[in-house]
């Protein structure tokens, strides 16, 4: 009789990118006693695991909209000996401010927000997500929800909104041509898995751009993923939420793997770690020093060393902050 091999444990399954750096921003604002941690996009708790074990006195609340994750997380969590400090709850980052109001904390010394498309949801096949296995075209996050899925948008969206889609979510050059292609196609056929979906974009790409441009499918499954999730929406609100959290004192730490998540970050952090005092003044007001200083220069890239290694970190970019002042 055949044994069934046990499923990998969440460790064996996602590699967080960037781990070492991030334990290292964040741990200075989680020293005291009851200190909280919040990690707002915890998926399978990698780097909640590492900020736990080297912030001893601090308590996790960790946030994500996949419940299946937070399953995998719980698990993970209790494994390294976590359990009596941790709260896991199952809601979006922009949901932030209320998850520390119905826990009745008033902020958060140190948060954490990897963005993007965990190895978890790459890996379930079914979710569809990934341009290398058929399956049925879903790409929620929360799989248990009742969000349209990617199949939905296909069927119901019209020509103009695909482009704007494709176009704005997945710098998608094509888009256009793909769009057509994907009007054209359900008029007959609709498009509910992934290896049409697939089929349809080869036929649409040039044929030298397939040949040198990487995977024909990667940026409009990447765009469909963005769209269906909302994904830009909810992080404009959340990295708000999140700022707003953040205590005298605290530090907040964001990965962003896509042009678009990176200039919602960059805008959120520029606009509070700039003065906003009006030009002329001779002396800067209390009220008008900014309320939070830069921690690293700019965005920091992943050494190539972790990129040989670790393919998800080829694009990511890490932004940290420390607040200074109380206020917005």
């Amino acid at each position: 009789m055949e044994t069934q091999e046990p499923p990998p444990l969440a460790e064996e399954r996602h590699v967080p990118v960037l781990l070492r750096r991030c334990v290292d921003l964040l741990v200075p604002a989680l020293e005291d006693p009851g200190a909280v941690y919040l990690d707002a996009t915890l998926g399978m708790a990698g780097h909640a695991t590492a900020v736990l074990d080297a912030a001893p006195h601090a308590r996790l609340v960790g946030i994500d909209r996949d419940t299946q994750a937070l399953a995998l997380a719980q698990e993970r969590l209790t494994r390294a000996g976590h359990a009596g400090r941790i709260t896991l709850v199952h809601a979006t980052y922009d949901e932030i401010p209320d998850v520390l109001a119905d826990l009745g904390l008033p902020g958060a010394d140190a948060i954490m927000m990897d963005l993007g498309l965990s190895s978890l949801q790459i890996d379930t096949v079914e979710r569809g997500f990934s341009y290398s296995e058929d399956a049925p075209l879903d790409m929620r996050m929360d799989a248990a929800g009742d969000e349209p899925t990617a199949a939905d948008l296909l069927r119901d969206a019209d020509e103009v909104e695909i482009v704007r889609i494709l176009h704005e979510y997945g710098d998608e050059r094509f888009a256009r041509r793909i769009a057509r292609r994907i009007v054209e196609t359900r008029r007959t056929t609709p498009i509910t898995h992934s290896a049409q979906l697939v089929a349809l974009l080869e036929a649409a790409i040039p044929a030298a751009t397939r040949r040198s441009g990487g995977h024909p499918a990667k940026r409009t499954f990447q765009a469909l993923r963005i769209a269906v999730n909302a994904e830009l929406e909810i992080l404009a609100r959340a990295v708000e939420g999140a700022l707003d959290a953040v205590t005298l004192g605290g530090r907040i730490v964001v990965e962003s793997y896509h042009s678009g998540e990176d200039r919602l970050v960059k805008t959120a952090f520029g606009r509070r770690t700039r003065s906003s005092a009006p030009e002329g003044l001779p002396v800067e007001l209390e009220e008008h020093r900014p309320t939070f200083t830069a921690l690293v220069r700019g965005a920091e890239r992943a050494a190539p060393e972790e990129q040989a290694t670790n393919p998800r970190s080829a694009s990511v970019r890490l932004r940290a902050l420390e607040r200074t002042r109380i206020g917005s």
